[in-house]
């Protein structure tokens, strides 16, 4: 099939096709789109691979909107995405194997986007260093033994939230009084009680609500972290309900965007970055600025109560695996900054996988969602990378598109699409990164 731009892109019209990747030892291939410009040229060689660690990812925007811009992109999903970390990055080796033996692509570079990121940042932590890195003493649980990974010439973060695990604790609600049920809530933590400050237009919480209601979200993740190791210690055993793993619930803990809880509806927290940064704007500028996050308020209803949308159908394994991170007693935060996240106690965290990757890096933040104050910790700790970019897009939201609901005029923001994935061309283009 074949798509063509409209008259004022000055764009290569593209094409694109679906293929099963075979992936060896399981019944589930790897599905993925390739996007390709019909004439390609030098640009074409460098292919960019996008996957998510739990969504359908194949039409993603990256996709057409690189392939516009010369690339090819090879847009996949997970085999299974109830399956471990794991196995999910073998899925990345093999789709990356592909492009280089199948492909004949001179670099691959690798987009992780939202929980994608923790995928891509794991995988190439451990493609450089070896799964052993994932071995070691600090993980809630170690990493399989899963051969030598296949690096990526570069890694691109583009709005990556925090990680699987940090996300799973900020959706935890720290008002459920029992392990069985989501339905009893202590009403002192009650995120949706106008008596804590609640409002449905947007919440104003006080401090000593948010410090109360922080301190006992890190604390029930730690006692259900606990108690998924006390499992797997019976498993290992031979003292678990089955021999390999067991059923794992969660009430109120399922990380879906519309169970973060907290930040999501006082706008106050994790609202701008500590520092400045370059933040590119609709008419092509470029400022140096502390960044501003010009989302709204969301999440105005609790799922608490539910099984289907707010609980976490996981096995014992698999939630330490690919759900879980441990917080310290002064696990918390506040406009600019998250503490209190042990970011290498596992290897489903953003910060703490980038601590290992050494090739060319880009970051990049979307200032009308509320997961863009990651990108200046995950940048922050990308200190082995010699070739490392940072860049804010002024309104755009988590999916890359314009935040329309955030503009104080019509046309504020303009084409956030457009804005990012120029810059991305230009990043990708620069002499001597990928190109040489």
């Amino acid at each position: 099939m074949q798509s063509k731009s409209t008259p004022n892109e000055q764009y290569l019209p593209i094409k694109h096709s679906f293929t099963m990747l075979e992936k060896k030892g399981t019944f589930h291939g790897v599905p993925s789109v390739l996007y390709e410009p019909v004439e390609p040229g030098e640009k074409s060689q460098i292919v960019v691979l996008v996957i998510h660690s739990d969504e359908d990812f194949l039409a993603h925007s990256a996709g057409s909107g690189l392939a516009k811009r010369g690339y090819r992109v090879l847009c996949a999903n997970t085999s299974n995405r109830n399956d471990p970390l794991d196995e999910k990055l073998l899925d990345v080796d093999v789709a990356i194997k592909y492009l280089r033996q199948t492909l004949s692509a001179r670099k691959v570079i690798t987009l992780g986007h939202s929980g994608g990121a923790t995928l891509m940042s794991a995988y190439q932590n451990a493609a450089e260093n070896g799964v052993q890195v994932f071995q070691g003493p600090e993980k809630l649980i170690k990493c399989s033994d899963l051969g030598e990974l296949l690096p990526a010439d570069g890694v691109m973060l583009l709005d990556s939230n925090y990680g699987n695990g940090v996300m799973t604790l900020l959706s935890l609600d720290p008002a459920v009084t029992t392990e069985d049920s989501g339905k009893n809530l202590d009403p002192e933590l009650d995120l949706f009680d106008p008596a804590n400050g609640y409002d449905p237009k947007g919440s104003t919480y006080s401090a000593e609500f948010i410090r109360k209601y922080q301190k006992a979200q890190g604390e029930r993740n730690n006692r259900l972290i606990n108690t998924a190791l006390e499992r797997l210690h019976a498993i290992e055993s031979g003292k678990g309900k089955y021999a390999d793993d067991e059923p794992f619930i969660v009430p109120a803990g399922a990380q879906n965007g519309f169970n973060n809880k907290l930040f999501p509806q006082d706008t106050r927290l994790l609202s701008r970055t500590r520092k400045a940064w370059p933040l590119l704007h609709a008419d092509g500028s470029i400022t140096t600025q502390i960044i501003p996050c010009v989302r709204r308020a969301k999440n105005d209803k609790s799922f608490s109560s539910l099984y289907r949308m707010g609980a976490i159908k996981s096995t014992v394994r698999t939630y330490l695996n690919s759900s879980a991170v441990r917080t310290t007693d002064d696990f918390g935060y506040d406009e600019d900054s998250m503490y209190g996240v042990d970011w290498l106690s596992s290897y489903n965290c953003t910060p703490g996988n980038i601590m290992g990757v050494s090739a060319p890096l880009l970051v990049m933040g979307m200032t009308g969602g509320y997961e863009f104050v990651a990108a200046e910790i995950i940048y922050e700790k990308a200190q082995k990378c010699a070739d490392k970019k940072i860049a804010f897009v002024e309104g755009a939201n988590h999916g890359y598109f314009t935040a329309k609901e955030c503009e104080v005029y019509p046309g504020q923001f303009g084409d956030t699409v457009k804005t990012i994935f120029d810059y991305v061309d230009k990043w990708l283009m620069q002499k001597g990164r990928f190109n040489d």
